[in-house]
């Protein structure tokens, strides 16, 4: 597992638990890169695995395989 404070990791859209890079690069369409902003939160929101956006709550709940609730 990947730690949480290296500056981008990431982390998988199934389990919603950090990976290694390697995972995470060998499995692009489940997984998505989280680099901290700047307030170093997104209050909730869902991303996108596949594309690496932002979506809304809806599509992120009927999607769970495909996209991370970031908190």
């Amino acid at each position: 597992m990947a730690s949480k404070g290296n500056g981008g990791s990431y982390r998988s859209a199934k389990s919603g638990r950090y990976v290694t890079k390697a995972f995470g690069k060998s499995h692009p369409r489940t997984t998505v890169k989280e680099a901290p902003g700047k307030s170093g939160s997104t209050g909730g929101s869902y991303r996108s695995a596949i594309s690496g956006r932002f979506v809304t709550a809806k599509h992120g709940k009927a999607n769970p395989g495909t996209t991370v609730r970031e908190k």
